[in-house]
């Protein structure tokens, strides 16, 4: 398997040949109802904790590793990661973003969440999980998926990326919903509502229907592309969804606007 993204019926599939299951969502949602031996974590557990970088993953490779382990993850063990995507962030494309970014090439989300594994049959339950195996992950990071801020400036000034901001409207103009420390956007970035992406009930689009708008706006399938949100979490969602469908030049800057705004004086755009 190297998708990004998984039909619910590729997911129950997989599911049952036991590959490792990651739960995004809330624990109020879990603990209602969940895909046996689901684990549920959270982005922020393998985020740094402090402002203005806690949308970066944490500096320390072993401590990532570690923490993959503990909960299961292994190189050769598919990944199946599930959401809520009508009604949360895009957590769930963060850590499928994430696993691929730290060398795990058999990591993906489905497609319309718990509901749709749900409506096709999946088991659930509300009981606790057995104790969970360690796995033996090993990290083999690469660049192919992020960008970082330096890096971001410097194709930005030689006019070599379109970025995206994958925020509400009203953040792109200005609001501060989440803690930036300024508002605005980064200059020159195009506004594309990571939501878009789906329809009411958390499903992808058919792909000509996210495929038509990317163009409309400059973007092909080879177009180098940065996106971003506030914390690199929407717009690991987006990164997710364009790698599924063959975008080859992509990437998350996971640092976003709560770190580009903190930058003293410039770089912003209302």
């Amino acid at each position: 398997m190297n998708k990004w993204i998984l039909s619910p019926n590729e997911a129950k599939q997989l599911i049952s040949q036991n590959a490792t299951i990651i739960d995004i969502r809330n624990k109020l949602a879990w603990f209602i109802g969940h895909i046996p031996n689901a684990i549920n974590v959270t982005w922020q557990e393998f985020s740094q904790p402090e402002k203005p970088h806690q949308g970066n993953l944490l500096k320390d490779e072993n401590i990532l590793q570690q923490k993959l382990r503990k909960i299961g993850i292994s190189n050769s063990k598919p990944v199946i990661v599930i959401g809520n995507p009508a009604h949360n962030f895009g957590e769930e494309g963060r850590i499928v973003w994430m696993l691929h970014t730290l060398g795990h090439n058999s990591a993906a989300f489905v497609d319309g969440g718990y509901n749709a594994l749900v409506k096709v049959g999946v088991p659930t339950t509300f009981e606790g999980n057995q104790p969970q195996e360690f796995g033996d992950f090993i990290v083999n990071r690469t660049a192919l998926w992020e960008i970082q801020r330096d890096e971001l400036k410097a194709s930005l000034a030689e006019n070599k990326i379109i970025v995206i901001d994958t925020r509400e409207k009203r953040e792109y103009n200005g609001a501060t919903p989440y803690g930036e420390k300024r508002g605005g956007h980064i200059p020159g970035a195009v506004h594309f509502y990571f939501k878009d992406l789906i329809d009411n009930k958390g499903n992808l689009l058919p792909p000509e229907k996210i495929i038509a708008p990317l163009q409309a706006i400059g973007i092909q399938r080879n177009t180098p592309i940065a996106s971003y949100c506030t914390g690199g979490i929407r717009s690991a969602f987006f990164v997710s969804v364009l790698a599924s469908l063959g975008f080859t030049n992509v990437k998350n800057y996971a640092g976003s606007m709560w770190e580009w705004s903190a930058e003293e004086c410039k770089e912003l755009s209302t």
